[in-house]
């Protein structure tokens, strides 16, 4: 699916590549050395191409002028367990703009995208963790209506770690 959105910074084209793609990786490598600069440490959270794969899951570029500026991805959760995920439930990962586009409504229009697909595979609420070393993001997810919710996965201990929700509307 390839779309394209006219924003105030030109046309952006939304492109679900999958989380193996080169561009993809690429992000990916940029957003782990955001960590690394926030948090001392790379994200360790497991992550493999087959998460984002349909149906269990999806991953999108978004490209400006032909360039790679920002990505996110969802993946299907599994209900119970330690962490008490509820069925419906998908995680929110990756969402990264890169600095020199940040500001511009980039991350807002990914994440929505994001949403609106999730709604599309059936999934009803999206679950992700953040950390309080990124405050414009716990923003940009509050802004959305995304809600503290009991912390889960590799980071549910730890004490900068924020775990936010959202029930997904389907349209």
């Amino acid at each position: 699916m390839d779309t394209t959105a006219t924003q105030d910074t030109g046309t952006v084209e939304f492109r679900i590549t999958g989380y193996a793609h080169p561009d993809a990786q690429a992000l990916s490598a940029e957003v782990q050395q955001e960590y690394v600069r926030r948090y001392g440490d790379p994200d360790f959270t497991e992550m493999s191409a087959e998460h984002f794969e349909a149906p269990a899951g999806l991953f999108l570029i978004a490209y400006l002028g032909g360039r790679p500026v920002a990505c996110g991805g969802w993946r299907a959760k599994e209900a119970g367990g330690p962490d008490e995920l509820r069925e419906g439930d998908a995680e929110l990962k990756r969402m990264f703009v890169v600095p020199d586009a940040r500001g511009r409504g980039l991350a807002r229009a990914v994440l929505r995208r994001l949403e609106q697909t999730a709604v599309e595979a059936g999934r009803t609420r999206f679950i992700l963790e953040t950390g309080t070393q990124q405050p414009e993001a716990i923003a940009l997810y509050k802004s959305e209506g995304y809600t503290a919710i009991r912390k889960f996965g590799y980071y549910k201990e730890h004490p900068l770690a924020v775990c936010l929700g959202k029930e997904l509307v389907t349209v």
